[in-house]
């Protein structure tokens, strides 16, 4: 079995319907979703997850479905990492990649998001065993691979179709919330009350506004996990100027 995750920055419930468990002849299936790629605050992250059909039948009997059936909020969290530790002792190969807030930018910047899910999925497909199956969550985004890898299956909503897609989708979102926390507790010190709890994820609601204005208004400037292009009409109403990030060279797509 290989358990991996990406070190690039350092409950159960029933069955849901609808989920494809994998049947023969597939040996196994590779199901790959991302999170976070909306937040305004932290990296994003992408998962990948095989498994056999035994491992997926199993996992669906404890509940793993789309990640975001689950809500929000700590108890959500809690419920969705339960499953995650489920996943990884069952499946035959888990893998994390984290995406951090200048990589995001840089490729936004240029219009290049979609790219850069693109080659990073390709990666942790190659990394991954051989499956007789890949399936991806996002069919405008992932067909294109189609060309590279044969075996890929782009659909919309698939993390709440199929069982590996949706055991990527709970490994993306805990890590990423993992990495969520970790800024939270970092500014918690210095801006009480306002990062309590999950503290509304780095999404662009007024809970990550609240943060921002006291942060920019203490300091003049926006701490290194916000992502300067996303919205950049905020950005620019909170430092009064349209930010300029340095953008480092893009890899090859």
């Amino acid at each position: 079995m290989s358990v991996k995750r990406n070190k690039g920055a350092p409950d159960l419930q029933l069955p849901m319907p609808g989920l494809t468990v994998v049947t023969a002849p597939v040996q196994a299936e590779l199901g790959l979703d991302e999170a976070g790629r909306g937040p305004m605050l932290g990296p994003m992250v992408m998962a990948v997850v095989a498994l056999s059909a035994a491992a997926a039948s199993e996992l669906a009997a404890l509940g793993v479905t789309d990640s975001k059936r689950f809500g929000a909020g700590e108890k959500a969290h809690h419920k969705r990492a339960e499953l995650v530790r489920r996943v990884e002792s069952l499946a035959l190969h888990v893998e994390v990649a984290v995406i951090d807030v200048a990589e995001i930018d840089a490729h936004v910047e240029k219009g290049l998001l979609n790219h850069l899910e693109r080659r990073v999925a390709l990666e942790l497909i190659g990394r991954a065993p051989r499956c007789g199956r890949v399936v991806a969550d996002g069919k405008r985004l992932f067909e294109p691979l189609v060309r590279s890898v044969p075996a890929l299956v782009a659909e919309d909503k698939a993390d709440a179709r199929f069982v590996s897609v949706a055991a990527a989708s709970l490994c993306a979102k805990v890590r990423r919330d993992e990495l969520w926390l970790a800024i939270c507790e970092r500014y918690r010190p210095a801006f009480p009350g306002l990062l309590e709890g999950m503290a509304g994820g780095g999404y662009v609601n007024e809970a990550t506004r609240r943060f921002l204005r006291a942060y920019a208004e203490k300091y003049g400037r926006l701490p290194e996990e916000t992502r300067t292009s996303w919205p950049a009409e905020f950005v620019a109403d909170l430092l009064g100027k349209v930010p300029q990030p340095v953008s480092p060279a893009l890899p090859g797509v």
